[in-house]
């Protein structure tokens, strides 16, 4: 497969505390093309998370190999995989992980600066990114003066500013409502239609629904891998097969 954003070979990983071995990944061989969106899936404890955190170099495989847009990270040093994290991927997580005291604009600002990018470029980035999550009115404001998911929607915006090969997704919808969340998976699904390669964690099969790929993992192992048309394909489908329909009936009469 051509353009690979993700392509793991064997990977193994192993938990040691004391005496006590737990081996979270078992061999597991996965390839994410580019503009793929896939969603992970798994119960607690089934390595999903794990998986999560070798992909995305927050942690380091025991075994096997794994190449990140081409790029091995076997021998890389952490300064190395810090610069590859800043660059190549961008995070979403549960958390927000926004900081309280700095605007929306300043935290999306934030992975601009660790990249030493000039200020008037980091603004007119920021403001860009703010915009094409419909922020652009709340650039100013801090964290606790929007909603939960208008902080997500900056979660995204920072996530995607640096221009990353993939953008990840840890249960990005875990403290939403349903409406929220509704709204963030489009979000996703529209910088999907884009281009970005996007990889969603999620244990609710209503938010995987959305990814047009989805991978369910069981006691370190990738035991089904479904590619389907996303929820939101599927309905405006059926919206259109509607809207033509009526307009055939309509010229018919």
């Amino acid at each position: 497969m051509n353009n690979l954003v993700i392509s793991l070979k064997d990977v193994w990983k192993t938990y040691r505390t004391g005496v006590i071995e737990l081996t979270a990944l078992k061999g597991i061989h996965l390839d994410i093309a580019a503009g793929e969106f896939t969603a992970i899936m798994g119960p607690s404890g089934s390595g999903k998370s794990t998986l999560m955190n070798i992909i995305g170099c927050l942690d380091q495989k025991d075994a096997g190999e794994y190449l990140l847009n081409g790029s091995d990270v076997k021998n890389m040093n952490q300064n190395d995989l810090a610069l590859l994290r800043n660059q190549e991927i961008g995070f979403v997580f549960q958390s927000f992980n926004l900081l309280p005291k700095l605007t929306l604009l300043e935290n999306v600002e934030l992975p601009m600066v660790y990249a030493a990018v000039k200020r008037k470029e980091r603004t007119e980035r920021a403001m860009n990114a703010l915009d094409s999550v419909g922020l652009h009115q709340w650039t100013e404001h801090r964290p606790n003066e929007v909603s939960g998911g208008q902080k997500q929607r900056a979660a995204i915006a920072r996530a995607m500013v640096m221009k990353p090969a993939l953008l990840m997704a840890d249960e990005p919808t875990g403290n939403l409502d349903s409406q929220s969340s509704k709204e963030i998976m489009r979000v996703f699904q529209e910088l999907n239609r884009m281009g970005t390669t996007i990889v969603v964690i999620t244990h609710e099969p209503a938010i995987a629904a959305y990814a047009s790929r989805v991978l369910q993992v069981v006691d370190g192992q990738i035991v089904s891998d479904t590619v389907h048309s996303s929820a939101a394909e599927k309905k405006q489908s059926v919206t259109e097969k509607k809207q033509s329909a009526a307009e055939t009936k309509q010229s018919a009469g």
